[in-house]
């Protein structure tokens, strides 16, 4: 029998990845202090969400989830905001060129503020202090003093979040978002790229296509969808205390909702059975997400979807696939086969970043776009050899020209890491080489719909 749940019920379960306060006292004070905060989303918005997401567990729908490693307190900046939301317009026209479907859009915006890691310590010089664990917990900065967890750093992440989800609103809602501005949303290095070559090519399409559409009486003003977009947040739900504290009850259904975001997610670091995290999304009715490492076993993964939905609810649930290049033709296989045979409705999605993080020879961590593509591919083979569909995809991406991740169009070596290398925690795509994955995906899915009509058409011959 499954345990009755409450906001709290998972304080008395182990829980990984939390950091340790030197007051709990204080901890408690601002955990009170928010829950009397409004919430920064709302319900029927994370409802809106499980529909669209249902839609692309169906394969009538595409999933674009992207945005920071980890939000930062020092880089918050309406034009970083603006820049990486334009990044993911740029990809979802793209996408919807080659799939033909809506693509849903969802950023790692707004809320992703803490990280996990692999020690709990790090040693820089012989001087060995806490990790860093994202700015709602400690500092960046390595002394002794920043490292300290620091519990009114929840309360400048919720400022942070209600600042940064005011502006996407009125970027996604107040006409920056309107498909006659699809030129507009070029970055300028990127314009230099291939890769801006390319979405030169779609935009002027998209053009002649708003042009024939107007003449015919559809326009932005008679039509909302040309000129405003449905954007969405999320957030891996590792920091408990916070998430408890933006957890209420949907006036209209009664249902509990984590406000913080719209869809949160569960790490492979914290996906234990018994564990906290577990305990805590089991119980709120957001669309959640489940990270599946390598170590993922199948088994497992069915306790777990029973778990986190036991109704089967199309939408409910989104496994985030981070294999790693060389092992996702392995390991995602038999996930796969056992989900599809247990008959459980989940919407299939890659991120292709985590699993392909290495130390370059230059001392920085970084990922091989080549390797991010390679996973990419595999994980659409995959679904194509066992009859399935891809149901979205997962990046970690900025719309800064950063020089974090090697390869790419633009040929980023090793050497040229360090000429803007801003990440506070993991390396991430910009947004030349997020575009350059885009227009691969796209290829992916124009493909596979392309061998789903001729499919059908044989079928009904």
């Amino acid at each position: 029998m499954v345990e009755r749940w409450s906001p709290d019920s998972w304080r008395s379960k182990p829980a990984k990845q939390l950091p340790t306060y030197p007051d709990p006292s204080k901890v408690e004070a601002v955990e009170q202090r928010l829950s009397s905060y409004p919430p920064l989303v709302f319900a029927g918005e994370a409802r809106r969400l499980k529909d669209s997401l249902a839609a692309a567990a169906a394969g009538n729908a595409f999933l674009l989830q992207g945005g920071d490693c980890a939000e930062s307190f020092a880089e918050f900046h309406p034009n970083n905001i603006r820049d990486t939301f334009r990044v993911l317009l740029q990809m979802a026209v793209v996408l919807t060129f080659g799939a033909a479907i809506p693509v849903v859009k969802v950023g790692r915006m707004a809320g992703q503020f803490a990280k996990p890691r692999s020690a709990d310590t790090e040693v820089l010089e012989g001087i060995e202090l806490p990790s860093y664990r994202g700015d709602i917990i400690n500092g960046f900065d390595f002394t002794p003093d920043a490292r300290v967890p620091d519990p009114e750093r929840m309360m400048q992440a919720y400022t942070q979040a209600a600042a940064t989800l005011n502006l996407l609103r009125a970027f996604s809602q107040g006409g920056y978002a309107d498909l006659h501005k699809v030129h507009q949303w070029t970055l300028g290095f990127v314009e230099r790229s291939p890769a801006g070559e390319q979405f030169r090519e779609i935009a002027n399409r998209l053009d002649e296509t708003l042009g024939f559409m107007a003449a015919c009486g559809i326009t932005a003003q008679t039509t909302p969808q040309i000129r405003e977009t449905e954007f969405f947040t999320s957030h891996e739900a590792l920091l408990l205390p916070f998430e408890q504290a933006m957890t209420r009850v949907d006036s209209t259904t009664g249902d509990w909702y984590d406000v913080s975001a719209h869809m949160l997610w569960i790490g492979d670091r914290t996906r234990q059975l018994d564990g906290a995290h577990v305990e805590f999304l089991r119980g709120v009715k957001n669309p959640i997400g489940l990270k599946c490492g390598p170590t993922t076993d199948p088994d497992e993964l069915i306790r777990l979807i029973d778990l986190l939905n036991p109704t089967n609810e199309p939408g409910r649930l989104t496994l985030i696939v981070r294999m790693g290049a060389d092992k996702v033709a392995e390991k995602f296989p038999p996930l796969l086969r056992k989900v599809q045979r247990e008959g459980r409705v989940v919407v299939w999605s890659s991120d292709p970043m985590h699993g392909n993080t290495v130390k370059s020879s230059s001392g920085y961590k970084t990922r091989p776009v080549e390797k991010v593509l390679s996973e990419a591919r595999d994980f659409f083979a995959v679904h194509e050899a066992e009859g399935t569909h891809a149901g979205g995809v997962h990046f970690e991406l900025t719309g800064q020209d950063v020089t974090e991740c090697t390869g790419g169009a633009q040929a980023i070596t090793d050497h040229k890491l360090a000429l803007r290398y801003h990440t506070a925690c993991d390396p991430r795509l910009n947004a030349s080489q997020a575009l350059e994955l885009a227009f691969l995906l796209a290829e992916e899915l124009k493909r596979a719909r392309l061998k789903r009509d001729a499919d059908r058409r044989a079928a009904a011959e």
